[in-house]
């Protein structure tokens, strides 16, 4: 992973907005099967959040994400790898937390696990 990612993955955590910061913070605590990771590098994006063994990508977005086709090209492209993306805007996470936890709850019960592939001989550790 490139270092310029993983200095831009760690200005988006220290620069959270305040609904990130606040799903950061019940994921953190809630009686979820996995363990989400934030501002995680995931097919040559950083997703807000990701459970990784889930294949699952949580964005949280402000108003200028309305209608972004960018961020429609994004989704497609994380499919396509098989990638599954809930999306919620930031009004969500701050008025309805426990609906945003139950969606991801709900998406994480019907997902596949995939786990990571085992070294190959002479890689890893």
């Amino acid at each position: 992973m490139a270092n310029s990612t993983i200095q831009r993955a760690r200005r988006l955590r220290r620069d959270a907005t305040d609904a990130e910061a606040l799903l950061w913070c019940r994921l953190r605590t809630a009686a979820l099967p996995l363990r989400a990771r934030r501002q995680h590098p995931v097919e040559g994006y950083i997703a807000d959040f990701a459970f990784v063994l889930a294949r699952l990508v949580i964005e949280v977005d402000g108003g200028q994400h309305a209608g972004s086709e960018t961020d429609r090209d994004r989704d497609r492209r994380l499919r396509a790898a098989g990638w599954r993306v809930l999306r919620f805007w930031n009004h969500e996470v701050t008025d309805n937390i426990e609906g945003v936890l139950e969606t991801i709850a709900q998406t994480l019960a019907t997902s596949p696990l995939h786990p990571p592939s085992p070294c190959k001989r002479g890689e890893g550790g």
